[in-house]
Order: structure tokens, then C-alpha cells, then sequence
């Protein structure tokens, strides 16, 4: 059986990182996240999805995040069940986030906790090293024609070779 979700949207509210009664750390929040298609003359519709992180994911997430940023999710879509302050049973779906990824998006007015500047760089790293380096160059007559994996991030969007 299969069970992974990925979704990419932004947070949509203040983050906090909490802690449960074993020390375990624990965050929960909603992603926004806008359809692909919009009809005619109509807004575009947002979905809303639950989000729970825990562990190292939590931490990393409370440190380089915060509301309205854009964040990439990967993880298991799961379902519970609780009794509410009425009694009444209730189901959620949230999804338990296995990996939190930066998504290249450009942070506004100043720089984010690590160093986050630049949609291309991290905490001082360079995302792309290889496209501003010269050994991306194309290979020697002679030479197999499969291109290094460096090389890739200097490739059209449009042009993969796959």
C-alpha cells in the first residue's frame, strides 16, 4: 500500500512550536494551497489542508518559517477521531509531514532567520553552485553525451531529457 501527499502552499497563521508531556517536539498549522484551474469569471478556489510535524521537522520548520510564507510539504495523509467540548465525534484528515522544503520563493522586506536572502541561496549556501560555475560546460567530443548531474540546473525547463 501507498500512502504520500505533496502539497506546496502557504502557511497560514503564526507558527508555534510546542512540546508534548514526553519532550517530544510538535507543530501544527494550515497550508493554503490555490486549485491549478480557475473557471471563467470566477476567483480561484484555495483549499486548506492540516499539517502536523514533529521531531527535527517541527524544529526546522518553527526556525525557517513563519505565516504566509510558501513551503513545500511531503508526507502521509492521515485520519483520527475526537470527542469535541459538546460530545459530538469528529474526523479529521491532517497530514503528518515526513519532509518541509524551502521552495526557492524570495523573502520580502529583509532576510529570514539562517541567513535566508535570495530565492537561489540558504543560510549562505548556494542552491545552484553549478550554474555559476565554468566546469558546466559541455562535454569533450568523444565523451559520453550524458550530461553531469551539475549541469542539469543550467538545462531549459523545457528541454529535459526525459
Amino acid at each position: 500500500m501507498f500512502n504520500k501527499i505533496i502539497v506546496m502552499g502557504r502557511i497560514c497563521h503564526e507558527l508555534e512550536l510546542k512540546t508534548t508531556p514526553a519532550g517530544l517536539p510538535v507543530m501544527s498549522f494550515r497550508v493554503a494551497v490555490d486549485r491549478r484551474y480557475q473557471s471563467k469569471g470566477e476567483e480561484r478556489k484555495t483549499d486548506f489542508f492540516n499539517v502536523v510535524a514533529w521531531r527535527s521537522n517541527a524544529e526546522f520548520i518553527s526556525k525557517y518559517f513563519g505565516k504566509g510564507r510558501m513551503i513545500l510539504i511531503e508526507g502521509e495523509l492521515q485520519t483520527r477521531q475526537y470527542t469535541d467540548k459538546n460530545g459530538q465525534q469528529r474526523d479529521v484528515v491532517e497530514i503528518v509531514a515526513d519532509n518541509a522544503s524551502f521552495t526557492g520563493e524570495a523573502k520580502q522586506g529583509g532576510s529570514a532567520p539562517g541567513g535566508y536572502q535570495t530565492a537561489g541561496s540558504y543560510g549562505g549556501y548556494d542552491a545552484h553552485p553549478a550554474a555559476s560555475s565554468s566546469a558546466a560546460s559541455a562535454p569533450a567530443p568523444g565523451t559520453a553525451k550524458t550530461p553531469a548531474p551539475e549541469s542539469f540546473s543550467s538545462m531549459p525547463d523545457d528541454d529535459y531529457p526525459f
